[in-house]
C-alpha cells in the first residue's frame, strides 16, 4: 500500500516582522494572546482540511504494517527471511512507485493494484513465486493498515464544534481514491464535510488550484474568506495561495521553515488553536 508519506500559539504572517526573525521563522508574526487573535485575524467564512498528518495521524501505520506482514508471510514460507522481505517490500515500493508516477490522479491506479503487485515483486525477490502467498501478503497488509488509522487528539472536537458553529466544510487530500476512502470511512468522519475532493478522483493533486477550486464550486463559495488547513508547506499552503484561499500551515512537529518554502497566512501547532475563531466565524452554508 502506498503511503504518504502540539499546543502553541496561533501566528500570522507580517512582512513587519522580516527583518528580526531567524531563517526559519521569518515572515511570521507570533500573536501572544486570545484578544491579539481576534483583532488581528478575521474568522473564516468556509474552510477546506488536508486529511494525512492534519486530521490523521499516520505515522507509522505503514510501517508498521509492512514488518507485521512480512514476518507474518515469510514465517509460512521455509527458508525466507523476514527481515530480508521487509527491506525489499520498502525497495520494491520505491522503484515501482517511480515506474508509475503520474498514474494515481484520474483513477488510472489504485493503491488495492498497487499493493498486491508490490507483494507480488518482493515476494519473487525472495523466492516465492505462488499469487495465492502475494494476494494473502497484500490483504494483510490492507487489514494491518486500516487497524492502525487514527484522528489526532484535536482533530474529531474540532470538526464537532467547526459543525455546531455552521461553518461549510471541505476536505482535500492527495492519493489514490480506493485508501483515501477507505481513511475516511474508518475514521468515520466523511458526515463532517459538505464537499470531499481526492485527487484521485479530482483528476490533480496539490498543488494544482483546480482541487482547490474544484472544492470551492461543490461549496457554493468564493476563495475569498476561505481557510485551507494543511501540514505540507509545497502542496498545502502553496496550493491553497495559488488558489486565493487562506493558508494555515499546521506545524505539529515544530519545523522550521526554509527560506525557499511557500510562506503561510497563518501557523498552528494544534487544530484547538482555532476553535477560538470558530465562534466568530461568517458560517454560509453552500448554495
Amino acid at each position: 500500500m502506498p503511503s504518504r508519506g502540539r499546543g502553541g500559539r496561533l501566528r500570522a504572517t507580517s512582512t513587519r516582522d522580516r527583518s528580526n526573525a531567524s531563517p526559519s521563522r521569518r515572515g511570521v508574526l507570533r500573536s501572544h494572546s486570545v484578544a491579539d487573535r481576534f483583532d488581528s485575524v478575521k474568522p473564516p467564512r468556509a474552510l477546506c482540511l488536508d486529511l494525512d498528518e492534519t486530521l490523521l495521524n499516520n505515522d507509522g501505520v505503514h510501517n508498521d504494517a509492512i514488518a507485521l506482514t512480512s514476518q507474518a508471510i515469510a514465517g509460512s514460507q521455509p527458508g525466507m527471511s523476514g527481515t530480508r522481505l521487509i527491506g525489499t517490500y520498502h525497495t520494491v515500493v520505491t522503484n515501482y512507485g517511480a515506474e508509475v508516477e503520474g498514474k494515481w490522479d484520474g483513477g488510472d491506479l489504485n493503491a488495492a493494484s498497487f499493493t498486491l503487485e508490490a507483494w507480488r515483486r518482493a515476494l519473487s525477490a525472495c523466492g516465492c513465486t505462488d499469487e495465492a502467498v502475494a494476494q494473502r501478503a497484500a490483504a494483510l497488509h490492507y487489514r494491518l493498515a486500516e487497524a492502525g488509522y487514527r484522528l489526532f487528539e484535536d482533530a474529531r472536537e474540532f470538526l464537532e464544534a467547526a459543525r455546531e458553529a455552521g461553518l461549510p466544510l471541505a476536505l482535500i487530500t492527495n492519493g489514490p481514491t480506493d485508501l483515501q476512502r477507505s481513511k475516511i470511512r474508518v475514521l468515520g468522519i466523511g458526515h463532517c464535510f459538505d464537499t470531499v475532493a481526492i485527487s484521485g478522483e479530482v483528476g490533480v493533486s496539490k498543488p494544482d488550484p483546480h482541487i482547490f477550486e474544484h472544492v470551492l464550486r461543490g461549496l457554493g463559495v468564493a476563495s475569498d474568506g476561505v481557510w485551507h488547513v494543511g501540514d505540507n508547506l509545497a502542496t498545502d499552503v502553496a496550493g491553497a495561495r495559488a488558489a486565493g484561499l487562506t493558508a494555515v500551515w499546521i506545524n505539529r512537529t515544530g519545523a522550521g521553515r526554509r527560506e525557499a518554502d511557500p510562506e503561510p497566512d497563518l501557523e498552528i501547532a494544534s487544530l484547538s488553536e482555532l476553535k477560538p475563531l470558530l465562534a466568530g466565524s461568517r458560517g454560509v452554508k453552500p448554495s
